[in-house]
């Protein structure tokens, strides 16, 4: 049960009281995952006398354990049963012992208070990219393309060819170059060369990651050119890639590639629909909120470098030798601020619309969430802790409420909004089409005049 104790402007205070029966399952839950998993010599699998399981685990430990699910569970369901949007919030959580009531209490601020500009009339202009017969074709070349031979040719390199070089010196080595996608300076190298000639590329200066790569000169000595072969475009073509003919294969690529473009007119009438409530929501945000959301990126940055292997204090360093760091900080900035007036515009477009997500469908999302990570619900809210799991539950009502709202302005009935983001959970199915094509490349695109769209296929 959640009390509000006080509430000024967007600071806010509440307390949750957790019943003495829902401690004691939960102690019941902890103690039954040690007894399975802790195992103690000369005892079977869960027979251990809960002292010696204790004893392994350390003293303080099941407390603690106990003590953050209760927090994980209770104190999303609490922010939710008192209809704050939490921005940041502080937890003081009482001692947490079997067969007592355990207690904690939370401080935190809210969103400030926004105001949507009238949105009900508004017309979205962003629409889907049309597939024409030449887009098609030009889908087609690049399966071409992709799914081209190469056959030895006893002559001087052309465009497009296979070239196998074997780099001199002490770290050289052995490795194609296909000249329809080398750089300008190999390409031109490599022109009109033989099989058996030695080459000096001259490598222009460059920066590669972190690193500033001086101009230096490569000599490569040519080993074996390669002439690209393509098939021709008939039902044999289609039948190496699993198609009954070619004109299956046309059909099936055009239908993907306009469920493709489909989803990019979806995504950018989204994305035009957000800019307007941004752009002309009021609201006082206070530069506490977007030091959080900079100080939250930085993180993000910062693990992500780590998991590079780059320390940030290198990062930093070399942005400042190549003065750039002012130039990055100023765009974290503005990144944040974008991103805080979404968060605002669509939590408050949630309060204008009245958006409900029910305790069975947050828990079902969680779960199918957790499956998809190969990860039990538990697992998955103790690596979210209670402010990411009522962070996600944010985020969720903030996509329903935003589905709800296109779909209002299409005269449709939002897809999706009966489940949320239920549906980002589910492992989607892969076309025919689309399979050919995984087998060919990781990454097939291929720019079009108005979108970039590379495999092809359909649902059966």
């Amino acid at each position: 049960m959640a009390e509000l104790i006080s509430r000024e402007g967007n600071k806010v205070e509440f307390k949750v009281a957790v019943p003495a029966a829902e401690v004691n399952r939960a102690y019941d839950q902890v103690w039954a995952g040690l007894s399975r998993d802790v195992r103690v010599p000369g005892f079977r699998p869960g027979k251990a006398p809960k002292k010696v399981i204790e004893g392994r685990v350390g003293k303080g430990y099941v407390e603690r354990e106990v003590r953050d699910r209760l927090l994980q569970v209770h104190y999303p369901q609490a922010a939710r049963e008192l209809n704050l949007s939490l921005v940041d919030a502080t937890i003081d959580p009482a001692e947490v012992v079997s067969g007592q009531d355990f207690t904690f209490n939370v401080t935190g601020e809210t969103y400030p208070e926004v105001t949507l500009a009238d949105w009900s009339g508004l017309k979205l202009e962003a629409a889907a990219p049309e597939i024409t017969d030449d887009v098609l074709n030009r889908t087609l070349s690049d399966l071409q393309e992709r799914n081209a031979s190469f056959e030895s040719a006893e002559r001087a390199i052309e465009a497009g060819d296979q070239v196998t070089v074997e780099e001199q010196g002490e770290d050289g080595g052995t490795y194609p170059i296909y000249l329809d996608v080398a750089e300008a300076h190999v390409r031109d190298a490599l022109l009109g060369k033989n099989a058996g000639d030695t080459v000096e590329i001259n490598v222009p200066a460059h920066q590669h990651g972190d690193h500033e790569h001086p101009a230096h000169t490569v000599s490569v000595k040519i080993l074996d050119v390669k002439t690209k072969k393509l098939q021709d475009l008939d039902d044999e073509f289609a039948k190496s890639l699993n198609f009954d003919s070619l004109d299956r294969l046309k059909a099936d690529l055009k239908t993907e590639l306009e469920r493709r473009a489909a989803q990019e007119g979806d995504n950018a009438r989204r994305e035009e629909f957000v800019t307007h409530l941004t752009e002309n929501m009021q609201a006082d945000i206070p530069e506490a909120l977007l030091a959080r959301r900079r100080e939250l990126m930085m993180n993000e940055i910062q693990d992500d470098l780590g998991r590079q292997g780059v320390k940030w204090a290198e990062y930093e360093s070399f942005m400042q030798e190549q003065g750039k760091l002012e130039e990055f900080m100023a765009d974290l900035g503005k990144n944040a601020e974008t991103r805080v007036k979404r968060d605002l515009a669509l939590e408050r477009l949630a309060q204008d619309l009245k958006v409900q997500l029910s305790e069975a469908e947050f828990n079902q999302t969680m779960n199918m969430l957790a499956q998809s990570n190969g990860m039990t619900p538990q697992q998955l809210s103790k690596q979210l802790g209670p402010d990411g799991i009522q962070s996600y539950y944010a985020s969720m009502v903030r996509e329903r409420a935003l589905q709800l709202a296109l779909g209002q302005l299409s005269g449709e009935k939002a897809e999706g909004a009966e489940a949320g983001e239920a549906a980002e959970a589910k492992p989607a199915k892969k076309s025919r089409a689309k399979k050919a094509q995984d087998a060919d490349a990781e990454t097939a695109e291929t720019e079009t005049a108005e979108t970039e769209t590379a495999e092809a296929g359909s649902e059966e």
